[in-house]
């Protein structure tokens, strides 16, 4: 793979996560226009200028109220995304004074690009996986197995270090937190509906008079939509998603061969961590695309075993292949 510059990556990637930016106001009112176009529909407003009328006006008085929730939403996961996701992966501080190998790792190849150096992070699990996080110098994080640090020789942790600073350098793990946050609030919106749809009919058996099974179908069929535009919602996204994230590994194993002038190192890394990537501890599938091999194999999403279109990783055998060529 020709290997594009540093400064290209950068740029396509800012312009993605502003693009991202852009998109998703326009389908959260898609979206909002399209469950009050299905409501009126059952509804019986059945006249298609009166449906439209009124899914419009309804679109339109309710959109400031859904965008200032979004809003909301998305400044708290954006800003708070390194609990969220320390918590998710069950990472704390690697100790220093008990590691200074891979602290020598990391700190020589920022040295060699003009990096800060970010955070290490350990999870305790002998798997071999690795992944970098965060959205500023201050966040920045390098995030290893316990695995990954005890079954790899110095070159090919080097490799792995290098391949995920080269996620930091290239403005990928902004860009993929941005994505995260977007595609969570339609995964967010779809749970609570359905978990209102359980309670609905639950609850919906003990209701006795015709005025409350009218009123409790009406909910259940609110909801149903809801839960409808949401899972929309959630699978639009998720195709965003999926097309930003594959493309990153490539440029971040080919930003590792230029850093470490040893791409074979990074080659034979990746076939073994091919053989055992499985971080059990990993059950969120947003998080899982962040590492440098899907984390868990039998947890990996339905839509991702249909096709490469919804592959949240390209194959591992391509990326070896490609750097031994490199």
């Amino acid at each position: 793979m020709k290997y594009v510059g540093i400064q290209t990556q950068k740029r396509e990637n800012n312009f993605r996560s502003i693009l991202l930016l852009c998109l998703f106001p326009v389908l959260v009112l898609l979206l909002i226009f399209l469950f009050f176009f299905i409501l009126g529909w059952f509804s019986e407003v059945k006249a298609m200028p009166d449906l439209l009328s009124y899914s419009l006006g309804m679109t339109i008085s309710t959109s400031p109220y859904v965008g200032v929730g979004v809003l909301l939403w998305f400044l708290i996961a954006y800003f708070a995304n390194t609990s969220i996701i320390a918590s998710a992966t069950n990472s704390h501080t690697l100790d220093r004074t008990q590691n200074k190998r891979v602290y020598n790792l990391v700190e020589n190849l920022c040295i060699s690009q003009g990096m800060k150096m970010p955070k290490v992070n350990i999870i305790e699990d002998e798997s071999l996986n690795a992944f970098a996080s965060g959205i500023n110098e201050k966040t920045y994080t390098v995030t290893l197995t316990r695995g990954i640090i005890n079954k790899l020789d110095d070159a090919e942790l080097e490799g792995v270090i290098a391949h995920e600073l080269s996620h930091i350098r290239n403005s990928d793990v902004r860009l993929l937190i941005v994505s995260i946050v977007f595609v969570g609030i339609f995964s967010m919106v779809a749970q609570v509906a359905l978990n209102s749809l359980r309670y609905s009919a639950l609850t919906s058996s003990s209701r006795r008079s015709s005025n409350d099974k009218n009123g409790g179908a009406g909910a259940i069929v609110i909801i149903l939509i809801l839960a409808l535009v949401a899972f929309i919602g959630y699978f639009i996204g998720g195709l965003m998603r999926f097309a930003i994230s594959r493309k990153r590994e490539y440029l971040a194993d080919a930003g590792a061969a230029e850093m470490t002038k040893n791409p074979l190192a990074l080659a034979s890394a990746l076939r073994k961590i091919s053989d055992n990537p499985n971080v059990q501890s990993i059950k969120r599938d947003d998080v899982a695309q962040l590492f440098i091999e899907h984390p868990n194999a039998s947890n990996k999403s339905f839509l991702s075993g249909l096709s490469g279109l919804f592959a949240t990783h390209p194959p591992i055998e391509k990326r070896i292949q490609t750097l031994e060529q490199f």
